[in-house]
C-alpha cells in the first residue's frame, strides 16, 4: 500500500513558478514509477509527467515541456514537480499518481493517487 499527499499548491501570477511535492508512505515507494496528472475545471484528468522508480527517464505532455521538471527524492520518498513559466491555462488541481511502469503511468493506469492540490495562475 502507498498513500501520497500533494502539497505546495497556490495562487501565481502568469508567469510564475511553484514546486509541488508528494510525499509517500510505505517502504516500497522507490518500486513505483511516479506522475502528475491535472484535472482542470469541466475538462477530463490529462498526464502532465512522469518518472521512473529510478528517476533515469522521464515523460512530460507538450503542453509542458521545456516549462515542468518531474524529480523524485526516493531516500524521502518525495516526487516534485517544478513548474515555471506558468499559464492560466496550468490552472487546475494537480494530482500525484504511481504505478508499476512508466508507460502505464503516461497512460493513466495507476494504482494509487492522492488527494489533489489546487494550482490557480492568474493572467
Amino acid at each position: 500500500q502507498v498513500q501520497l499527499v500533494e502539497s505546495g499548491g497556490g495562487l501565481v501570477q502568469a508567469g510564475g513558478s511553484l514546486r509541488l511535492s508528494c510525499e509517500a508512505s510505505g517502504r516500497t515507494f522507490s518500486r513505483y514509477a511516479m506522475a502528475w496528472l491535472r484535472q482542470a475545471p469541466g475538462k477530463e484528468r490529462e498526464f502532465v509527467a512522469a518518472i521512473t522508480w529510478s528517476g533515469s527517464s522521464t515523460d512530460y505532455a507538450d503542453s509542458v515541456k521545456g516549462r515542468f521538471t518531474i524529480s523524485r527524492d526516493n531516500a524521502k520518498n518525495t516526487v516534485y514537480l517544478q513548474m515555471n513559466s506558468l499559464k492560466p491555462e496550468d490552472t487546475a488541481v494537480y494530482y500525484c499518481a504511481a504505478g508499476d511502469r512508466l508507460p502505464k503511468v503516461v497512460a493513466g493506469i495507476v494504482g494509487y493517487w492522492g488527494q489533489g492540490t489546487q494550482v490557480t495562475v492568474s493572467s
